[in-house]
């Protein structure tokens, strides 16, 4: 999976999202997210998609502990950013009082988790996964958690995850976050071997969204 975008011009974080972009929409505009987001879905619906979120991010967290003290890598370390904690508050709500022991990941999911795993042995295929879903979640999921709000009533358990008030200005987060991704001394290799990183991980969440299609008519609102 070559990547042809020229790493040297302008900042990284731009061309970042300039080389991500088609997989991005791609991931955007999946079956199963076109389905939630046209509010067609129960929901029962989202769960399904909640608890693939939790493995993932699991998976997520845990490299971010055994990278916190990394000099570059743990700069994208933000207690704040943890979603965890929301997550399983929002599948308690959802699911119930029992649900670590009756949620499984999905096949995409596991292979999905493996990855952030292996990936995160250095600080960019770390930032990689991370980039990819914090960012997207602070602010494409805020549609999501309108939704939510609306067709669910979920406007506190069961949207948590959604949830990033302790960020303060999301905005300023961002841009704080984007000069951490231009500032970090990857090499001009590195730069390049970390936004094929995040390609992947733009198909690892594509993977699952084309999992979760195939159980769609078992999902539908009526």
């Amino acid at each position: 999976m070559p990547v042809t975008t020229d790493v040297e011009s302008g900042p990284f974080s731009a061309t970042l999202r300039a080389s991500t972009l088609p997989a991005h929409e791609r991931a955007n505009h999946s079956e199963y997210m076109n389905a939630l987001l046209g509010g067609e879905l129960t929901r029962d619906g989202y769960t399904r998609l909640a608890i693939q979120y939790y493995f993932i991010y699991q998976a997520i967290e845990q490299a971010a502990d055994k990278l916190a003290k990394d000099p570059v890598a743990g700069k994208f370390v933000f207690e704040e950013l943890r979603r965890l904690p929301s997550l399983e508050r929002d599948l308690e709500h959802l699911v119930g009082p029992d649900w670590r022991e009756t949620v499984r990941p999905l096949p995409s999911t596991e292979r999905y988790a493996r990855r952030v795993a292996e990936a995160s042995d250095w600080s960019g295929g770390f930032v990689a996964h991370h980039y990819t879903r914090y960012l997207g979640d602070i602010a494409g999921g805020q549609v999501i958690r309108r939704l939510l709000e609306r067709k669910y009533e979920l406007d506190e358990a069961g949207s948590l995850f959604y949830h990033f008030d302790q960020l303060g200005s999301a905005p300023k987060f961002r841009d704080n976050y984007r000069e951490q991704l231009n500032a970090a001394p990857w090499s001009e290799d590195e730069r390049a071997r970390l936004i094929e990183e995040a390609i992947v991980a733009f198909e690892c969440n594509i993977a699952v969204f084309d999992e979760l299609a195939s159980e769609l008519d078992e999902y539908r609102a009526a």
